[in-house]
């Protein structure tokens, strides 16, 4: 039996490729390995969000070839796709496929096998108007399952890549996503998390569809008892979309939704479609109609020609409008942006003062949010046992705070209320009910 492994970089996109993908080599006859193993073929799944993607991804490729010499080596992916001559020229790699055509995986293995010749095999993503269907059949130990139901950007926000490497939207159908979940269900997963590369752009392609369309229709499934959004923009959150959320029960009251700065100007060089206040109408909104909701966010630090008025700005911003949890990260100059040719970059030790000062924020805000539920008995998903608490298993609420407590494996997989005893940095420890 030939063995495959597989590597997977950037966002959870990628990992259900990856795991679609994995299915293919499986129908196929395929044993999958541990990436560290002797295989037949290494996948590498890669991310191009920032430069030191690129680094990591290149290291990954290089350690495959050390892992068998005589392996296949197939790269695929956002970097793959931006970046398709560097990537071929990496010693080593015999397939370059990028963000397209990766269900005919298997059709160009067996060329490179009878030819011993390299495949680049990345076309123009551009001119992609089909979704491309990678469905999965079996989730392997998994508890919540993860459906991709988008695909590409629109926005050219001047600081991203992804919409070079990842072409306009597209989206699934509506009857395909409905049959994908209904399969879920019956595999006994209780929630779902919608995603996609803009999921807010959902059924933009597609006549009388709309996100809040799909998870309506979702929400009639038997079996499904929750879903999860996956990240979404302000704009998709309107009075329309709250009311609608605040009487469909399944779904889970926690939003991502990017925020990236808390000042106008700097937005507007980031090419946003909204304003800070705009944004904080929608935190206003969904806290005045859904209970218990939380809502987390993405910032980034040392935009540039970001001044420290404009940051200060965006402190207070987030200090007022007190995120239940935030991602920061430092803005990277990414080759092929605006972003990255723009005047007045800030440099690396005044991104990391930023970043430190929203960090502390974040932990703050988190505790605080944290606090509100205890003694609240809430209900959580249970996902894995702990490792470094035998007897203990951990999970997530619905408005995703994580929670461990006494408790064996056989909870995984299923929901049971659990009173919150105390916050413990990012985590709440309880008591099954």
């Amino acid at each position: 039996m030939k063995k495959v492994a597989f590597y997977t970089l950037g966002c959870k996109v990628n990992q259900y490729e990856t795991e679609a993908v994995s299915e293919i080599f499986e129908k196929e006859g395929y044993e999958t390995v541990d990436f560290e193993e002797k295989a037949d073929v290494y996948v590498i799944n890669t991310c191009t969000v920032t430069n030191l993607s690129d680094r990591k991804s290149r290291q990954i490729i290089r350690r495959a070839r050390k892992n068998n010499e005589d392996s296949i080596i197939v790269v695929m992916g956002c970097y793959a796709q931006t970046a398709p001559e560097e990537v071929s020229s990496i010693e080593g790699v015999n397939l370059v496929i990028g963000t397209k055509d990766r269900n005919r995986i298997i059709d160009y293995i067996k060329k490179i096998e009878e030819n011993n010749k390299s495949i680049n095999a990345v076309k123009n993503i551009m001119t992609a108007r089909e979704f491309e269907e990678l469905d999965i059949n079996v989730y392997k130990g998994r508890t919540r399952a993860y459906l991709k139901i988008q695909e590409g950007c629109s926005q050219f926000c001047t600081y991203c890549i992804i919409p070079y490497a990842r072409g306009p939207i597209r989206s699934k159908q509506p009857e395909q996503v409905l049959k994908e979940v209904e399969k879920l269900a019956d595999s006994g997963f209780k929630e779902v998390v919608l995603t996609g590369i803009h999921l807010a752009s959902y059924g933009k392609d597609i006549k009388n569809t709309s996100l809040l369309d799909i998870v309506r229709r979702i929400h009639d499934i038997e079996g499904i008892e929750r879903i999860r959004l996956g990240s979404i923009e302000p704009t998709t959150v309107t009075e329309e979309f709250v009311e609608a959320a605040a009487t469909l029960s399944k779904l889970c009251p926690h939003y991502h939704i990017s925020l990236q700065s808390g000042c106008d100007a700097t937005l507007k060089r980031m090419n946003r479609k909204y304003t800070a206040g705009e944004y904080k109408k929608v935190v206003e909104m969904l806290r005045s109609n859904i209970p218990d909701v939380a809502i987390t966010t993405d910032v980034m630090v040392g935009f540039p020609g970001e001044t420290e008025e404009e940051f200060e700005e965006t402190y207070r911003f987030l200090e007022e409008i007190a995120l239940s949890q935030m991602h920061i990260f430092r803005f990277s100059p990414r080759k092929g942006t605006p972003a990255a040719t723009y005047d007045h970059q800030v440099d690396p030790g005044t991104k990391e003062k930023r970043s430190n000062r929203l960090m502390e924020l974040n932990r703050l805000n988190m505790a605080r949010f944290h606090k509100s539920f205890e003694g609240r008995v809430m209900p959580v998903l249970f996902e894995q046992e702990m490792k470094e608490r035998k007897g203990y298993i951990e999970g997530h609420t619905a408005n995703y705070i994580k929670v461990i407590c006494k408790g064996e494996d056989g909870l995984k997989g299923k929901i049971a209320g659990v009173k919150l005893e105390r916050t413990v940095e990012d985590y709440m420890e309880g008591m099954l009910v």
